[in-house]
């Protein structure tokens, strides 16, 4: 298993625990599972965002801690949230992230998100040159949100 793997894994099991929210300090961490701290920074920038479901805070300084908290929104509030969040540009992997986490929400289908999934995939966009896919997915993505609420 990869660090990363195990330091997010490590982070949900807390949340699991704490009933959605959990602080750590980082320092201790990274010590206690045998990385270094920028490791659970990555973890966190890349794992914990707003997209797949989470907020985080931190406190800098002796006594600092990062709060975690998983949000828990109703089908309407993720689908308008999911809607929000998309720029004019979504690179692949932000939008299965998105797709996961409106799953578990509960604002899609698992066949819905699979459906999406496969219209906004690299190969359903081969003939679209590399540098125009993010933004012909971020323009798809989102029409395909919109007939969902």
């Amino acid at each position: 298993m990869r660090i990363s793997d195990l330091v997010a894994n490590h982070i949900l099991r807390l949340l699991e625990q704490d009933g959605g929210c959990a602080e750590i300090q980082r320092n201790e961490l990274a010590g206690n599972l045998g990385c270094v701290p920028s490791q659970i920074n990555y973890v966190l920038a890349s794992r914990f965002t707003p997209e797949q479901g989470f907020l985080v805070e931190s406190k800098r300084g002796g006594g600092g801690y990062i709060r975690i908290t998983r949000i828990c929104l109703d089908q309407a509030s993720a689908l308008s949230q999911a809607i929000h969040s998309i720029g004019r540009s979504l690179d692949l992997a932000s939008a299965r992230s998105l797709l996961r986490y409106l799953v578990e929400q509960g604002a899609l289908e698992g066949k819905t998100a699979q459906a999406m999934a496969a219209a906004i995939s690299d190969q359903s966009y081969a003939i679209v040159p590399q540098k125009d896919r993010d933004f012909l997915r971020a323009a798809m993505f989102k029409n395909m949100l919109l007939t969902q609420q």
